[in-house]
């Protein structure tokens, strides 16, 4: 959309189609001179329509969506990425040995808690790839950069799982 300078009747005056946005009228003029004059991190929630904040059905909506889009991204990640389905088959390897293995019902939310932070970590990392590999897909030494930094967080993330379990293992072994 043409964002027109000086313009007292409307902040926006057509898209580049030539077409005047839906409702573009005064009032919403204002309303959108008012949010262009709050800027960045400006509280959103208000500009929200008061029937979808209060209403449960949006709500539910709103959920569903983001829960099929997270089985999505997890069914792609685990497609693509051969980390995630190595990381995925240690999660259910786990599940049962840390039953096994953990000093305390705490202990072993914890061991368990500390694979699952490693899968986000390693899904965050494979978003950030991905969207690297997407704008540029040559090689860039920024870009490669940045790459390492979300492999890096993934090592600390496995250097986390580690010091867990092993901790784990000694306090269920009597060793410390």
């Amino acid at each position: 959309m043409k964002r027109l300078e000086g313009s007292e009747t409307s902040v926006f005056a057509t898209d580049f189609a030539g077409r005047r946005p839906c409702g573009a009228d005064r009032a919403e003029s204002s309303a959108a001179a008012a949010r262009l004059a709050r800027g960045p991190g400006a509280d959103y929630a208000a500009d929200a329509p008061a029937d979808s904040r209060t209403s449960s059905g949006s709500s539910v909506k709103r959920l569903l969506s983001a829960f099929r889009n997270s089985v999505r991204g997890i069914i792609d990640g685990f497609r693509t990425e051969a980390a995630l389905r190595e990381e995925s088959v240690l999660l259910v390897a786990a599940l049962p040995i840390g039953y096994l293995l953990a000093p305390s019902g705490p202990w072993y939310v914890a061991m368990i808690g500390t694979i699952l932070v490693v899968l986000a970590v390693e899904f965050l990392n494979t978003a950030i790839e991905k969207l690297a590999d997407h704008v540029t897909p040559e090689h860039h030494v920024d870009i490669g950069r940045i790459k390492d930094f979300g492999s890096s967080a993934v090592f600390c993330g496995l250097c986390l799982m580690g010091i867990v379990w092993v901790t784990a293992v000694l306090l269920r072994c009597g060793l410390i």
